[in-house]
């Protein structure tokens, strides 16, 4: 049976020196890795050690229990979130071209670190839902300045159920071309909706 989780600091969690970034790395991409393909149950310490092809020992010594595992995985989503957001700031073609694209399964950090964040609710339900509602906040922030309201919500919407859509058939062959031509066509609809 699953504990509750709780976010807390480590005492005995190791910073990772400059000489060792790519074990604590790999250790991150492998629990992250099952996470996204076989959900939270199969990312056992053991699992998540031998895809990283450390020792459960060496694992150890980055991540003294699964719980930090987790926190680690929170903390990369929350950073990958920050970068989304200014990335989606900054965007040449404006934010909502930029959500409705990234939108899109590319197999990119965010969109791993988005469905293993998922994947962690059932043993951290309410760090997850606090993240995700989050990063939902803070897209439509962002698409508000750029559109209004009214028109902000209705493409976040739209932004969540391509990228939801998009994990179920992201390995469809020839579909990636379609949903790109979908999403080129969804832009075009609300600039003359809008006229943004």
């Amino acid at each position: 049976m699953n504990r509750p989780f709780s976010l807390r600091p480590s005492s005995k969690q190791r910073t990772v020196s400059a000489e060792e970034p790519g074990v604590a790395e790999r250790v991150m991409n492998a629990f992250e890795s099952i996470l996204v393909k076989a959900g939270e149950r199969a990312a056992t310490l053991e699992a998540v050690a031998k895809l990283a092809g450390v020792s459960k020992g060496g694992l150890l010594h980055y991540y003294p229990n699964r719980e930090d595992l987790v926190s680690a995985q929170l903390e990369r989503f929350d950073e990958l979130v920050l970068e989304d957001i200014r990335a989606m700031k900054a965007a040449a073609g404006g934010a909502v071209m930029h959500f409705l694209q990234t939108s899109l399964w590319s197999n990119s950090p965010l969109d791993k670190a988005f469905v293993a964040v998922n994947r962690l609710a059932p043993i951290a339900p309410a760090e997850t839902q606090r993240r995700l509602a989050d990063v939902q906040k803070q897209w439509l922030e962002v698409l508000e300045a750029e559109v209004g309201p009214d028109l902000a919500l209705a493409i976040r919407y739209i932004g969540v159920g391509l990228f939801f859509n998009a994990v179920f058939h992201h390995g469809e062959p020839g579909n990636r071309h379609r949903r790109e031509t979908d999403v080129a066509d969804l832009v075009s609809l609300l600039r003359n909706v809008r006229g943004f």
